[in-house]
């Protein structure tokens, strides 16, 4: 048969299935969908082409045959719509008619039209393999022998490798093409068909079609045939390499014609997934250097491929002979002998294209070339080379790509990168601290498994007293604010306690700290125009700093005052009794009875002086209470007398601001007790102004650390409002991050307060304000709706 057509198979789209390191061919038959019958065929209709092809063969008519051939594949392609389609046209002969049409090529050298009939009728044979059943008969009848055949008519004609004794035949040439795509067709969807092919013989003759430089494109559907034939079969594997198939695809990945660049990398990569012995087979033939070119290609697929062959050489140890005086036992191989091939592949150049790679819009491009450089990035002395040569932003980047295989293969690569203690300050300074402890948009399990243990891995860095002083350099004295910020951030985050002490606390001054780390995270939290990532990162890592930084031994101080505690109370039915009393209270025109001797007895140092000084009210019998509430002074004086009181937090707010005014300093810290649980988002900056106006400390610190530990729920719109009355924010025009920085520009100074008090173990952070004790009587309190009574 002569005369070359242009269309490969079609076959039907229900059977394509995926498949690693193999690509499907796609086979169409060129017929336009409006010429196809879509009333659906009938047994009579379908017996009648099966009778006519029969009849066209006997005539030897090659357009009926054709045409005939091409309406039958036409119908069994209605299988899945129509069932029962197939087993009409098989049951009627017709499966056999078109096989023995193959068979009768074989020895023919047809017209120019007989190329075209081979086509369709193979192609009509492929669209019959519905099933295993009718897979299997075609396995066992002649058809797969006859295709076999055809694949060594270019052979037997003397046209390959340019040894021609006689002109090239087209149609020698072109029905080895229709065979390799028939067989590759096959062989993919059922993988029985490959044993079979090699029972045949049929691998030979396919490994001698790639010497066919003649026609690029029957090299390409050669090689397409043995990349299928290959895939998870390592006889098949074995013989390839056994007919010498290495050497001629290296030669093909060589070709100034790309279009077979794909298809030669992946039967290698197909072979490569196998043993060691023939991966080790692959690099002895020279494969490298070519398939490190390959990422270079305009060739989408070839630049996949190539990647991921380099991923998979970079895991080959070189063999080494045995030592001297070891009685000829190998030893364990060595970390340069298992990294021989790493450092090759980098040597040769790999790294900047693989780094290129990673930025391409096809998701399996960057899938492979992060593979590659993960698997590369096992070397220590690669590790470096990849991380100055660009890697770590691209990398950090495919974290957010929302595939989960690229996502994995990066996460691989970055664990790799972080061994090396040169590369730490390059991630930091690439924001990497940020982008792993983020963890967000991570879909696989195994990715958060290994972006964790980078993030570990980095913690244990910082033990190198060298990589925390670069960072400490960074910090003091980098003039880029982004660097500074990030690396701040990063020392938070990832040095313990006893670190974080270390640079902090100052070994002449133990009262004084370091506030350099402080100082940048209040920058990025007081800045308006950060984003809103940048400022919620600041304020962890503030809120970690504060942590690791508190002392271990740190207790906290005692409450209420010693003298206070010392003195002796009444029983509480003296409280506002007219019985002895010598002083009366008038409050809001009430009057409260009280004793000036109790008051005189009592810590408080705004009575002492009123009964025992030079003031008028030493000598009067009625003085008169104003601006405080009835309720809240009976609450006061009952802590006055008793020293105990029940305090709700609906007077909490007011008893304090009294027990400020009467220098009452252990109510007033009951106060803050009471208050300090209360704090929420909407209240906090009215409490805050609060705790500054009546110098309540231990509220004020609570505030301060309430608006660290809760930045997320402070930037939900219903609360953002509630912020308007604060200085340097305007309401609802500005943004949650212009809000929360007027909020810490608010409270900077009293902020750094309480963050030196927690250094120096002044403040323990579990409880600023409240006793396990108190919070547990508020806790039951506010349960019952009872107020908890706390000695005071």
């Amino acid at each position: 048969m002569t005369g070359g057509s242009k269309k490969p198979f079609a076959h039907s789209e229900r059977k394509r299935r995926e498949a690693k390191g193999h690509k499907r061919k796609h086979f169409e038959t060129g017929l336009a969908a409006s010429q196809v019958d879509h009333g659906g065929p009938t047994a009579a209709q379908a017996r009648q082409l099966v009778a006519d092809l029969r009849a066209a063969r006997e005539s030897g008519c090659h357009a009926d045959i054709r045409d005939l051939a091409h309406r039958l594949a036409e119908l069994a392609k209605t299988e899945e719509e129509k069932p029962g389609t197939v087993d009409i046209i098989v049951n009627g002969g017709g499966l056999e008619a078109m096989i023995d049409l193959v068979h009768a090529s074989v020895p023919v050298e047809a017209e120019e039209s007989g190329d075209d009939v081979l086509k369709e009728v193979c192609n009509a044979v492929v669209q019959l393999a519905v099933n295993e059943v009718y897979a299997q008969r075609i396995g066992d009848s002649k058809f797969l022998a006859s295709l076999v055949s055809l694949l060594k008519k270019p052979v037997a004609s003397g046209v390959i490798a340019g040894r021609c004794v006689t002109e090239p035949s087209t149609s020698a040439l072109s029905a080895a093409r229709t065979a390799a795509e028939a067989i590759m067709s096959l062989a993919h969807n059922y993988p029985m068909i490959k044993d079979k092919v090699r029972a045949e013989g049929g691998i030979k003759p396919l490994v001698k079609l790639l010497e066919c430089q003649q026609n690029v494109k029957v090299q390409k559907a050669a090689a397409s045939a043995l990349k299928t034939l290959a895939f998870r079969n390592e006889p098949n594997k074995k013989q390839m390499v056994e007919f010498k198939a290495l050497r001629q695809l290296i030669f093909l990945l060589k070709s100034e014609d790309q279009n077979v660049h794909p298809e030669a990398v992946a039967v290698i990569g197909n072979l490569v997934h196998s043993t060691m012995e023939i991966k080790k087979q692959v690099l002895d033939e020279g494969v490298l250097q070519p398939v490190i070119d390959l990422l270079s290609s305009d060739c989408k697929d070839s630049q996949r491929e190539a990647a991921l062959l380099l991923g998979q050489f970079a895991a080959v140890p070189q063999p080494i002979e045995p030592p001297p005086g070891n009685n000829g036992n190998p030893t364990a191989a060595s970390d340069e002998v298992k990294d021989f091939y790493k450092v090759r592949i980098v040597q040769r150049g790999a790294v900047r294209p693989l780094i290129e790679l990673l930025g391409s819009e096809d998701p399996q491009v960057p899938e492979m070339a992060a593979f590659a450089l993960g698997r590369l990035a096992q070397n220590t002395d690669n590790q470096a080379g990849i991380a100055q040569q660009g890697a770590l932003k691209p990398l950090l980047a495919l974290l957010d790509s929302g595939n989960d295989n690229v996502q994995h293969n990066a996460a691989f690569a970055l664990y790799g990168l972080a061994e090396n203690e040169d590369n730490v300050a390059s991630i930091i300074r690439e924001g990497g601290v940020r982008r792993l402890k983020a963890g967000e948009g991570l879909q696989r399990q195994q990715s958060k498994d290994c972006v964790a243990k980078t993030v570990s891995r980095l913690e244990s860095k910082m033990e190198n007293e060298n990589v925390l002083k670069h960072l400490l350099y960074l910090l003091y004295a980098s003039n880029d604010i982004d660097t500074r910020q990030y690396v701040a951030t990063a020392l938070a985050q990832l040095c313990n306690s006893k670190q974080i002490r270390k640079f902090t606390i100052r070994e002449n001054d133990p009262d004084e700290h370091n506030t350099a780390l402080e100082d940048v995270l209040f920058d990025i939290m007081q800045n308006k125009n950060a984003c809103k990532s940048t400022q919620r990162d600041a304020v962890s890592a503030m809120c970690e700093f504060i942590a690791k930084a508190s002392p271990e031994n740190a207790t906290r101080p005692s409450s209420p005052p010693a003298s206070e505690e010392d003195r002796a109370y009444i029983p509480a039915n003296y409280l506002n009794n007219p019985t002895q009393s010598d002083v009366t209270f008038m409050v809001e025109d009430k009057p409260f009875y009280a004793h000036r001797i109790v008051l005189l007895a009592s810590a408080c140092e705004y009575f002492r002086p009123m009964f025992d000084g030079e003031y008028k009210e030493k000598k009067l019998s009625s003085i008169v209470i104003p601006n405080i509430r009835y309720e809240v002074f009976q609450a006061m004086m009952k802590c006055i007398y008793t020293g105990s009181v029940e305090v709700s937090p609906e007077i909490a707010p007011e008893l304090l601001k009294a027990a400020d005014q009467y220098l009452l300093e252990g109510l007033k810290h009951l106060c803050e007790n009471v208050i300090g649980p209360g704090l929420t988002v909407t209240n906090l900056m009215s409490v805050y102004e609060l705790a500054e106006d009546f110098h309540a400390g231990s509220l004020m610190n609570a505030c301060c650390h309430f608006a660290l530990k809760n930045y997320d729920k402070m930037m939900e719109a219903s609360a953002i409002d509630k912020y308007a009355g604060v200085e340097g924010y305007f309401g609802t025009e500005g943004s949650g991050v212009e809000a929360y920085a007027a909020i810490m520009t608010r409270m900077h100074k009293n902020t750094q307060e309480f963050i030196r008090q927690v250094v120096q173990g002044k403040v323990v952070l579990e409880n600023e304000i409240e006793s396990n004790e108190v919070k547990e009587e508020s806790e039951a309190a506010a349960a019952t709706g009872a107020p908890a009574e706390t000695s005071g």
